[in-house]
C-alpha cells in the first residue's frame, strides 16, 4: 500500500486562518468527489469556523477520562475502519491525553499516512521543535506542545497561511479568535505587533526553506561548487568517537542562534573494509541529529579532509564543526591532522570551527572495526621506509666523522627494519633487511667500498644481523596482524550481537536492515533480489541508496547467494574474502525478515478468511433452521386453507391467516438481518446524517413490538442529534425487540433519553435475567444468543447489527446492569449543533 500524503497549513500564531483554510479545502475535495471526513478539527468556539464543519463527515472521537476529567481525542482506530481518501486532523503538535494510543498526535497521523491516507493538517510557527528557544525569548512563553522539524519537513506540501500583525490584532478585537475575556490580555501579551511580526518572520524563513531544494537542483545542474550563502548550513564532522555528540549539540547552540539554520552529520568511512568506527555509537549520534533537526549523512573517501570539503561544498554549506584531534603530540610528524587540513583548504567561503572536547590527545585507540589489510598508504610509506630509509642512513653516516662501530651501525639499519614491518608488514621488512646488510657489507665492513668480507667475525655479525632483522619483522608483523584481527573479531562480534537482538527483538523492517548493510560495508546501494525458479527473472524486493539500480546480482559488486533463488547484492565496491563472513550473516537475516513479513501477511488473510468461514458456517446454521421454521409455518398454513376435505370457519380462517401473517414478519425480519450484517461485513454502510429530534424516530422504532411492552420517555427539550434516521430507527427497534424478548410477562420494556454534554443517551432497560459481566461483550457479536433462548427467536444478528449501525453514525452501544436486576443497553449519539438543551430553572424551583 502506498503511503498517503500529507498536507501542512503552516500559521505564525493562533487565529490566522488554518483551520479555516483546510476547511474550505476539505470542501472542495468534497465537490470534487473525493471520500474526506474529518478526523479531528477543534473550532474553538469560533462562528465561522464551526460553519464550515456543516456538510462534512466527522469521524466520532474517543472519550477518555484523566483524573477524574473526561476528555476527547482522535480515535485512531475509527479512522483506519473508516479508511477515507483524506482525513482532516487539527493542531499537529497537540499532546494526546495519557491513555491514548499514541503520546503525540504527529504519531496518529503517522499511522493514517502509513494505512494510505492522505491527511491535512495545521500547525503554527511556535511548535516546531527547533524554534522553542527562539519562540521564547520573543513572546517570553515556553510552548510545551512541539513536533520534531523532520515531521513538518517530510510534508508532500507545506501552505503558509499569512497574515499582517494589523489584520490579525483586529480580527482578535473583533472577537473572531478568543472570548471576550481574554481580548483585553491577549492582545498586551503574546499578540503585540512586535511578537506577531517576529512569529510571521520566522514562518517566512521556515518556509522558505523548500525553495532551498530547487536550488540544489539548480546548482547540480550548472555544476556549481561555490558556496551561494543564502542560508546558514552547518556540517559537522565525525569520527565515529565518543566526541561526536559534543559537536553535534555544539552546532545545534550555533544554529539556534539564526533562524532556518542547518544541521548535517557526516561521517566519513574508508573504502578499504568494514568502518572503522563502532557501529553503536554511530547509531547513538544518529539519533541525536533526528532529535535536533539535523540530519546524518554516511560518505565514502580515503581521503577524509578532501571528501569532507566536497560534502560541504555540495549541499552549500557555510559552516564546518570539527574537533580538536586525539593524536598525540609525536603523531603529528605524519602530518597537520585533518582539522588543519580543512581549514587550509576550506577557502573564503566556508568557515571551520575546531571544538575542543574531553578526549583531546587521548590517542585514537586501537580501531573498532578496521580489516586486516594495512590500507594502501600504509604500505606505501612502509616500502619508502624500508628501502630509503637504509639509503638516507648510510648518507648520513658516510659523512659525518663519527665512528660508531659496526655494531651500533647494525642496530641503526635494525630500527628501520622494525619501522618497515610497523607501518608496511613484513615484504617491506624483508627487503630492508636484505637492503641494509648488503649497504652494510659495502660501506661499513672491511675491506670498505667491496662485497668481500675479509673478517669472519664480521661476516657471522652480518648474518646475525639479517636473521635478527627477518625475525624481528616477523614477530612485529604478526603482532599487528593479530591485533588487526583481534579488532576484525570484536567489529563482527558486534555486527552479529545486534543481528541475534533485532532477532530477538522481532524487528520486521527490511529497509533498515539493508541500510545497516550499507553503512557496515560503506557501499552505494543494497538491494535483495529473488526469484520464482532458475529460469524465472529477478525481482527487487528491497532496497537501499542511492547506486545504479540492480536487476541482477551478475550487475552488483558483491553478491552473497541466499538458497538457491535470493541474493543479497552491494554496489559501490567490491569486497575483501574476510568481509563476506559478515556478510553472510546479514543475508540471511534479510531472507529471515522477508519470510517474517510475507508470513504476518499470509496469517492476517487466514485470520480474515476464518472470520469469513465462521460467518458463513453461522449463516448456513441459521437458513438451515431459523429461516426453515417460519418456512414451514406458513407451509401448513397455506395447505390447510387449500384442503377440501376440511370446511374451515371464519374463526379458523382468521388463525390460520394471522399464522402466515406471523411467519412472514419473521422471515422479513430474520432476512433484514442477514442482509444488514451483510452490509455491515462488506463495510457498505454509509450513514446519511441529518440533524434530527429523536422523538421523531424512537416511536417509530416501537412499532414491531406488542402494545404496551414498552414505555417511551423522551423529553422534547432534548438537543437534536446528528444522526441517520434509518439506520438508528433499525439499530433502536433491534435493541428493544431484543429487550422485549428477556423481560418478564408484565414489566414493559422503558426506553428513555437524557443529554449528557455534547452527547445524548438513549436507555433501553429490561427487568430480565441480566448477562454478567464476561458475557457483556460476546452478546454483540453475530449469531450469539445468550442462555436458553429458543431456536425460534432470532440467528443472533439483532444486536450485532444495532451496534454496526450506532458504530458507523459516530454513536456507541453498550450493555450496563439494571439496578435491581435486569439489563440496560445504553445507546450514545453526538448531540448536534443547531439546538442546546434546555436546562430546567433550579432558582424558580426552590423560590416556589
Amino acid at each position: 500500500m502506498a503511503r498517503g500524503k500529507l498536507r501542512i497549513y503552516l500559521g505564525a500564531a493562533p487565529g490566522v486562518g488554518k483551520t479555516y483554510a483546510m476547511l474550505s479545502e476539505a470542501h472542495r475535495r468534497v465537490e470534487r468527489g473525493t471520500d474526506c471526513v474529518v478526523a479531528f478539527v477543534e473550532h474553538h468556539g469560533r462562528p465561522r469556523t464551526e460553519v464550515m464543519l456543516h456538510g462534512l463527515e466527522q469521524v466520532a472521537r474517543k472519550d477518555l477520562e484523566y483524573r477524574g476529567t473526561a476528555f476527547t481525542e482522535m480515535d485512531v482506530d475509527a479512522v483506519l475502519e473508516r479508511a477515507p481518501a483524506v482525513a482532516l486532523v487539527d493542531e499537529l503538535a497537540h499532546t494526546n491525553v495519557p491513555g491514548s494510543r499514541n503520546a503525540k498526535r504527529w504519531q496518529d497521523v503517522e499511522e493514517l499516512l502509513q494505512a494510505g491516507i492522505d491527511v491535512v493538517s495545521t500547525v503554527n510557527i511556535q511548535h516546531l521543535e527547533s524554534l522553542g528557544d527562539v519562540v521564547e525569548s520573543i513572546t517570553g512563553v515556553r510552548q510545551k506542545e512541539t513536533v520534531p522539524d523532520e515531521v513538518v519537513r517530510r510534508a508532500d506540501q507545506i501552505e503558509l497561511v499569512d497574515m499582517s500583525p494589523q489584520a490579525l490584532r483586529r480580527r482578535m478585537a473583533h472577537g473572531n479568535i478568543y472570548k471576550p475575556d481574554r481580548i483585553d490580555a491577549s492582545l498586551s501579551n503574546y499578540f503585540r505587533p512586535g511578537n506577531l511580526t517576529a512569529l510571521r518572520e520566522l514562518a517566512l524563513l521556515w518556509v522558505a526553506d523548500r525553495v532551498d531544494e530547487y536550488l540544489q537542483q539548480y546548482r547540480g545542474e550548472h555544476n556549481i561548487r561555490s558556496t551561494w550563502q543564502a542560508r546558514e548550513r552547518i556540517v559537522v564532522g565525525l569520527t565515529g568517537g565518543p566526541e561526536g555528540r559534543t559537536l553535534i549539540r555544539r552546532a545545534s547552540r550555533m544554529a539556534a542562534k539564526g533562524s532556518g539554520s542547518e544541521i548535517l552529520a557526516v561521517y566519513i568511512a574508508r573504502s578499504d573494509g568494514l568502518t572503522a568506527a563502532s557501529p553503536k555509537e554511530l547509531a547513538v549520534q544518529r539519533t541525536l541529529v533526528e532529535d535536533l533537526g539535523g540530519t546524518f549523512h554516511h560518505v565514502i573517501g580515503d581521503d577524509i579532509p578532501a571528501a569532507l570539503l566536497d560534502f560541504a561544498r555540495g549541499v552549500n554549506a557555510t559552516q564546518i564543526v570539527l574537533g580538536s584531534s586525539r593524536r598525540k603530540t609525536w603523531q603529528y610528524v605524519f602530518g597537520p591532522g585533518v582539522g588543519a587540513t580543512v581549514a587550509r583548504e576550506s577557502g573564503p567561503d566556508l568557515d571551520v570551527h575546531i571544538v575542543t572536547h574531553g578526549e583531546v590527545a587521548k590517542g585514537r585507540g586501537l580501531p573498532v572495526a578496521r580489516g586486516a589489510r594495512l590500507g594502501r598508504s600504509r604500505i606505501i610509506w612502509g616500502w619508502l621506509v624500508g628501502v630509503g630509509g637504509p639509503a638516507l642512513l648510510t648518507v648520513l653516516l658516510t659523512n659525518v666523522d663519527a665512528d660508531l662501530g659496526l655494531a651500533n651501525d647494525m642496530l641503526l639499519f635494525l630500527t628501520l627494519t622494525v619501522a618497515a614491518a610497523l607501518l608496511g608488514g613484513l615484504l617491506p621488512a624483508l627487503a630492508s633487511a636484505a637492503f641494509g646488510s648488503l649497504l652494510l657489507n659495502y660501506f661499513f665492513t672491511p675491506p670498505l667500498h667491496l662485497w668481500t668480507v675479509s673478517d669472519n667475525k664480521n661476516i657471522v655479525a652480518i648474518a646475525v644481523f639479517v636473521g635478527v632483522a627477518v625475525s624481528v619483522a616477523s614477530v612485529v608483523d604478526l603482532a599487528a596482524r593479530r591485533t588487526h584481527q583481534a579488532a576484525r573479531l570484536r567489529a563482527e562480534s558486534e555486527i552479529l550481537s545486534f543481528l541475534a537482538g533485532s532477532v530477538l527483538r522481532g524487528e520486521t523492517s527490511l529497509e533498515a536492515l539493508l541500510e545497516r548493510v550499507r553503512e557496515t560495508f560503506a557501499m552505494e546501494s543494497v538491494a535483495l533480489l529473488e526469484r520464482a525458479g532458475d529460469t524465472d527473472p529477478w525481482t527487487c524486493a528491497g532496497s537501499v541508496g542511492d547506486g545504479r539500480p540492480m536487476l541482477r546480482p551478475e550487475d552488483a559488486d558483491v553478491d552473497m547467494p541466499v538458497g538457491d533463488h535470493m541474493a543479497l547484492a552491494l554496489s559501490g565496491r567490491v569486497l575483501p574474502a574476510e568481509d563476506r563472513r559478515v556478510l553472510a550473516a546479514f543475508a540471511a537475516q534479510a531472507a529471515v525478515v522477508l519470510d517474517r513479513k510475507r508470513l504476518q501477511s499470509e496469517a492476517d488473510q487466514a485470520r480474515t478468511l476464518a472470520e469469513g468461514n465462521r460467518i458463513r458456517t453461522a449463516l448456513l446454521a441459521a437458513v438451515s433452521h431459523d429461516l426453515r421454521t417460519p418456512l414451514a409455518g406458513i407451509k401448513a398454513a397455506v395447505s390447510s386453507l387449500r384442503s377440501d376435505d376440511v370446511e374451515w370457519s371464519q374463526e379458523d380462517e382468521a388463525e390460520l391467516l394471522e399464522g402466515i401473517e406471523d411467519g412472514a414478519d419473521r422471515l422479513e425480519h430474520l432476512v433484514g438481518n442477514l442482509l444488514d450484517m451483510s452490509r455491515l461485513q462488506t463495510g457498505t454502510v454509509t450513514p446519511l446524517i441529518r440533524e434530527i429530534d429523536l422523538d421523531e424516530v424512537v416511536p417509530m422504532a416501537l412499532g414491531g413490538v406488542p402494545d404496551g411492552s414498552a414505555e417511551l420517555d423522551i423529553p422534547e427539550t432534548l438537543p437534536m442529534v446528528a444522526v441517520d434516521k434509518g439506520l438508528l430507527e433499525r439499530a433502536v427497534a433491534n435493541i428493544v425487540e431484543n429487550a422485549v424478548k428477556y423481560a418478564p410477562e408484565g414489566e414493559p420494556v422503558k426506553v428513555s433519553a437524557s443529554a449528557l454534554g455534547e452527547r445524548v443517551e438513549v436507555r433501553v432497560v429490561d427487568r430480565g435475567p441480566g448477562v454478567p459481566d464476561t458475557a457483556k461483550d460476546r452478546i454483540f457479536a453475530p449469531f450469539q444468543r445468550y442462555g436458553d433462548a429458543p431456536r425460534g427467536a432470532g440467528v443472533g444478528l439483532g444486536l450485532a447489527v444495532a451496534r454496526g449501525f450506532v458504530e458507523s453514525m459516530g454513536g456507541t452501544l453498550t450493555a450496563e446492569d439494571t439496578p435491581g436486576g435486569g439489563l440496560t443497553m445504553v445507546l450514545t449519539l453526538r448531540a448536534a449543533a443547531g439546538r442546546p438543551p434546555v436546562r430546567p430553572d433550579l432558582s424558580a424551583q426552590v423560590i416556589s
